[in-house]
């Protein structure tokens, strides 16, 4: 697997826990514990396409 891809992940894996995290906030939660486990839960979406093998994008199985 290419640093390329990894990169790729990182990034949508950070983008969709930041998300999750400032939907929070904007909501008015402020809780510290529940923005960490928003951000925690963030990461559930892109890490299951990540271990996807048939994920062309950067799934174990891509081509990258």
């Amino acid at each position: 697997m290419d640093i390329t891809v990894l990169k790729s992940a990182a990034g949508s894996w950070l983008r969709a826990s930041v998300s999750a995290v400032v939907a929070m906030y904007m909501g008015g939660i402020t809780d510290p514990k529940t923005l960490a486990n928003a951000f925690i839960a963030g990461l559930i979406g892109p890490a299951a396409k990540f271990v996807n093998p048939k994920d062309p994008s950067y799934g174990f199985g891509s081509k990258k």
